[in-house]
């Protein structure tokens, strides 16, 4: 037993530690050819990802502890089914990211500065989804600003340095406020290890339950930077003039994600549903929630840069997951893991798209694109499925994400949150105006549009199609075949995990 205690303990930092290391590493080996560069990053990361899925197939349960300070206080990890659920989308889609990545910056500089915080994110990210309470879960957070910071401003150009500064005061004064609901909970809890129900001590709280609903607001809307809620929201579209890779990772993996992950993480496990359920507390972070929903999709319409365009679409759909949180109940958090994995993978494929184009053609505007559907057919079918994906047609895996939230809704009783669904389908909506616009001008140009075809104006090469397929294949998949996932979920809101 004590055996595979310790097997199990050094897995899990195994699979932080290797892609970190690996990342420091770049820049000190003298690589004779840059494919022996790609290689070494590529076979880690696939390396580091198997790891991953060894561990969530044969679940430990233990917490396992790095280190112990005052208290209660420690750095530990536990695998749950958060952080399966977590840990499982990034080590499946990192792989396919770094491939996308070589061919993407054959036209950038600095590649081996670029890889380096590129990878480390990678175990970061790892160590944010396998945290076993909210310091080490903090800890992580705060350590993914630092490493992806130098990512935003990997071009140096004035646009990124302002991006990446901007980026950094957010987050940092996020972190600020996050800090403030860990302070209280270990305070009123005794513990920040991560418990469904949540660990508030009603012995403690006594007649300070307004207080606290108030710390819960301002932890919320902390973490709620990271996940771009409104009106914190303004340093995701900025943060477009990174490269695309890292763009595509800060809108649907890393950043904005552990952003909604941590919310989830305050909301069941540290605060507890019930104890939040029905205040005023709930009702304002529900409302922010919807509020950015809308305001999301309507800045997009108006966007006329692709991936600016793409990052308030992300801005919107940040929201529904957040909104699902906010419903807390078992089904809301259903429907918010549910969202959380398939927008990761429709977003990811859409931006990997707009990056294809923009690599391919040096084109950055929708009014741009016409007729680009016949010079980059395969970049832009697959942009067409993302597209309808995001929008919730059924077959496809939006729907399924947005069904679940729907439901969660009418099933809570909650008046706002019936507004909620009037925010989802006016959001269908919007999602189809600037979505489609993009699909029917590359397809159906006006009528002199010249349909030559550049040498230069074709489809990239397979490190990049590779990728875009295997998204759009998960992106079908989920939409027909989601019970097994939807299930597990279920099992997660339950306890089971």
């Amino acid at each position: 037993m004590g055996l595979r205690y310790a097997e199990d303990k050094v897995m899990i930092m195994l699979v932080i530690l290797i892609p970190v290391i690996a990342g420091i590493l770049v820049p000190l080996i003298p690589f004779k050819k840059r494919s022996h560069m790609e290689i070494f990053l590529e076979a880690l990361v696939i390396l580091n990802s198997i790891l991953v899925w060894n561990l969530l197939i044969h679940r430990p349960e233990s917490v396992f502890t790095l280190a112990n300070f005052t208290g209660n206080l420690s750095i530990s990890f536990k695998v749950d089914g958060m952080s399966m659920a977590f840990a499982g989308l990034v080590s499946a889609l990192w792989p396919f990211a770094t491939l996308y990545a070589f061919e993407y910056m054959t036209k950038e500089k600095n590649e081996k500065i670029f890889f380096t915080f590129y990878t480390m994110t990678y175990g970061v990210t790892l160590g944010i989804s396998l945290a076993g309470n909210l310091l080490t879960m903090y800890f992580f957070y705060e350590l993914l600003t630092l490493v992806t910071v130098p990512l935003v401003m990997h071009t140096l150009t004035r646009e990124a340095i302002l991006a990446s500064r901007k980026y950094l005061y957010y987050s940092l004064g996020g972190a600020a406020f996050a800090f403030i609901g860990l302070i209280f909970v270990i305070i009123y809890g005794g513990t920040t290890d991560f418990i469904l129900g949540g660990v508030l001590d009603p012995e403690k709280i006594g007649g300070r339950t307004n207080v606290l609903l108030l710390i819960y607001v301002i932890a919320f809307m902390g973490f709620g930077v990271k996940a771009a809620l409104c009106p914190f929201n303004s340093w995701l579209p900025d943060a477009g003039v990174a490269p695309t890779p890292v763009t595509a990772l800060l809108h649907a993996v890393a950043v904005v994600k552990s952003g909604a992950f941590a919310i989830i993480r305050l909301t069941y496990y540290s605060f507890g549903a019930e104890f939040l359920k029905g205040t005023w507390a709930q009702n304002v972070v529900m409302l922010a929630a919807m509020f950015t929903i809308v305001y999301g999709c309507s800045r997009a319409v108006k966007e006329t840069h692709i991936k600016r365009r793409l990052a308030y679409s992300t801005i919107s759909n940040l929201s529904y997951i957040l909104f699902g949180v906010t419903i807390m109940t078992p089904l809301g958090m259903v429907g918010a893991l549910t969202h959380l994995i398939f927008h990761a993978v429709m977003k990811i494929s859409s931006f990997f798209c707009a990056g294809a184009i923009m690599h391919q053609t040096d084109k950055h505007y929708v009014h741009e694109l016409n007729g680009m559907g016949y010079k980059l057919p395969c970049v832009f079918g697959v942009f067409t499925v993302s597209a309808l994906a995001l929008m919730g047609v059924p077959g496809l895996a939006g729907f399924v994400s947005k069904w679940n939230l729907a439901s969660a809704a009418v099933e809570s009783g909650n008046k706002i949150a019936y507004g909620g669904i009037v925010c989802l389908l006016l959001s269908a909506l919007l999602t189809a105006i600037y979505m489609l616009t993009i699909v029917v001008r590359a397809f159906f140009p006006v009528r002199d549009f010249d349909l030559k075809r550049p040498e230069e104006e074709k489809d990239p090469n397979w490190k990049m199609l590779v990728p875009l397929f295997v998204f759009t294949f998960f992106i079908v998949l989920f939409g027909l075949y989601s019970v097994p996932m939807v299930n597990f979920f279920s099992d997660v809101a339950a306890g089971v995990y």
